[in-house]
């Protein structure tokens, strides 16, 4: 749990560092998978930055996947648009409210409760039907994402958002279903779903971020990873609690979400507040 913790703060931090770096980078087509942004981003130190504290998250995530079940990994990532939120305070002169201080709190809150009932990963493997599901999901990310281009900023940046989300649920999922990385593993398509959807993820994110809300692109992404491979978990690969916590685990993770997605709510800046206002001209000279 220690490891999805630190996972949501590397990952919220570096949500904030690409939104900089991709809003200073050349305005492109507008489309939703613009693969020449990324490129022009990358020109960016903060961008690089973010980069970094992404791969550092992906390896703390890809441990606790292997030790926790993926429904409390997701919740524990949702955390990150906590971590957004605090952090676009400072880089992006967003105004923390009262609101949103309680929304972190219940988002601990419901972290709180998901560490109580977690119990161990469970020992299903898939099979080779969620494998090619994976896979197909990671192309329909792609599909959608070059499709949301023509929505306005504000749906753009949150369609774009959840598509990205998606892209890294499909992650999370064939994390587990990726026995190690051999030979072997080249035939596999969870690995290929893994390759795709990352990337994808990236991808979708960074453009979702180029105009619009941080928060909202974050919400969508907080949404996309954590109910639909939470359920994959339940259902399939056989992720439990503790013994007789079950509802305080549905509990944590409905809660920790739910903190979560308010965040987006109200972490806009005022229009007057988007820039600041030019000082005022000096008085002339006195008898002038």
């Amino acid at each position: 749990m220690v490891c999805a913790l630190g996972a949501a703060v590397c990952f919220g931090t570096a949500s904030v560092l690409q939104a900089v770096a991709a809003r200073a980078a050349e305005p492109g087509t507008g489309s939703g998978v613009d693969p020449a942004l990324f490129l022009r981003a990358l020109r960016q130190w903060r961008y690089l930055a973010g980069l970094a504290l992404d791969g550092a998250g992906f390896v703390l995530q890809v441990v606790a996947l292997r030790h926790i079940p993926i429904y409390a990994v997701g919740a524990a990532l949702a955390a990150s648009l906590a971590v957004t939120a605090v952090v676009a305070a400072r880089l992006l002169r967003v105004r923390l409210s009262r609101t949103e201080w309680g929304a972190v709190a219940v988002v601990c809150a419901g972290l709180l409760m998901l560490g109580l009932a977690a119990g161990e990963e469970g020992a299903g493997t898939g099979s080779l039907a969620l494998e090619l599901g994976l896979l197909a999901v990671a192309v329909l990310v792609l599909l959608v994402g070059a499709a949301a281009g023509r929505l306005p900023d504000g749906p753009r940046a949150l369609v774009l958002g959840l598509a990205a989300g998606t892209g890294f649920g499909v992650v999370e999922v064939a994390v587990r279903l990726v026995d190690g990385f051999s030979v072997d593993e080249l035939r596999d398509p969870a690995l290929y779903a893994l390759l795709l959807g990352g990337g994808a993820g990236f991808l979708l994110l960074t453009s979702a971020l180029q105009r619009g809300s941080v928060t909202a692109a974050t919400a969508g992404m907080v949404l996309g990873e954590t109910v639909g491979p939470a359920v994959v978990g339940v259902v399939w690969l056989g992720d439990r609690t503790r013994e007789g916590l079950g509802w305080l685990a549905v509990l944590g993770f409905a809660v920790a979400v739910a903190g979560a997605l308010a965040l987006s709510r109200f972490g806009e800046p005022p229009p007057a507040a988007a820039a600041p206002a030019a000082p005022a001209a000096p008085p002339g000279p006195a008898g002038g």
